[in-house]
């Protein structure tokens, strides 16, 4: 037999309030309705739960053990209500962050910093990999935040610009190129081991594209799989790479790169975020949304 909830809401009220007219005030009903679904929960379940008399009603041995289930049920209802309005709140949960690689190390962790001061209760889980990849995992609901540095052309996934990014032409400050007094011609560009990322990353497009407006084709190319490595490699002279500007402040300030100007070469990049069409978002992913578009 499967327990009507309902009808045992209006018997335990009636139990704990000694009456029916006082359950029928809690319960913002009338007292007949009460009354009548007190009635038909007996016969459902078979037995008499309450003896009633003209000082009110007092439950029956069977009434008093079911009045103990229910309030045991009761509590967890309760419970159940509360925990899943922390969830939609901002008191506690998982915030889960995908960013392509120069966004996930150089450009969020200021913000990640300030969500956390104002959201402690949260965790965020932070997975960084290329566009491409930020994308399936966005796609299949295992992130809730998708920053990428290329754009997306996917059925289901809308694009949203999010920032500018410049992006510059690096080598070593021993580099031959390094010495030059004016911006460099870009054919002198094509002569040197260009160091790119690997295929997938939004970076590697971006860069890709801007050689082809130039027409500059590198007589050698060594692929990366990150941008850490990408300046560890320029550093130690092995060739030139096209990075974000916002990768390289410490290594300028210390000395270890230098950026080549390059005759009308202007690489500037839009860096996006990624939703999934009539995916609801949940109060953390709002409150992020609103703290990175300050």
């Amino acid at each position: 037999m499967a327990l009507n909830l309902h009808l045992l809401r209006l018997f335990a009220t009636v139990a704990q309030s000694g009456s029916f007219s006082r359950a029928a005030e809690e319960l913002h009903i009338s007292q007949p309705a009460i009354s009548k679904g007190v009635r038909d929960f007996e016969l459902q379940v078979g037995c008499r739960l309450l003896d009633r008399g003209t000082r009110g009603v007092r439950t029956t041995r069977e009434g008093e053990a079911l009045l103990r289930h229910a309030k045991t049920l009761f509590a967890i209802e309760r419970a159940a209500e509360e925990e899943l309005n922390v969830l939609r709140g901002l008191g506690c949960g998982v915030l889960r962050i995908g960013a392509s690689t120069t966004i996930a190390v150089y450009m969020i962790p200021y913000y990640l910093g300030v969500f956390h001061r104002k959201y402690p209760g949260i965790k965020l889980s932070i997975t960084s990999t290329n566009t491409r990849d930020i994308t399936k995992l966005l796609v299949s609901h295992e992130i809730d935040i998708a920053l990428v540095e290329g754009p997306v052309e996917e059925p289901c996934v809308l694009s949203e610009a999010w920032r500018k990014d410049e992006m510059v032409l690096i080598a070593s400050p021993e580099h031959v190129l390094a010495n030059a007094a004016k911006p460099i011609d870009p054919a002198l560009v094509a002569q040197e081991t260009f160091i790119a990322r690997e295929l997938g990353s939004g970076s590697r497009e971006v860069v890709a594209a801007a050689l082809d407006t130039m027409q500059i084709c590198p007589v050698r190319q060594l692929e990366v799989g990150s941008t850490e490595a990408i300046k560890q490699l320029v550093a130690s002279g092995l060739g030139v790479a096209i990075v974000s500007v916002a990768t390289i402040r410490d290594q300028m300030a210390n000395g270890t790169l230098v950026i080549i100007p390059v005759q009308n070469l202007h690489v500037e990049r839009t860096l996006w975020q990624l939703s999934v069409h009539g995916r609801l978002a949940n109060p953390a992913t709002i409150a992020f949304n609103k703290l990175i578009r300050l």
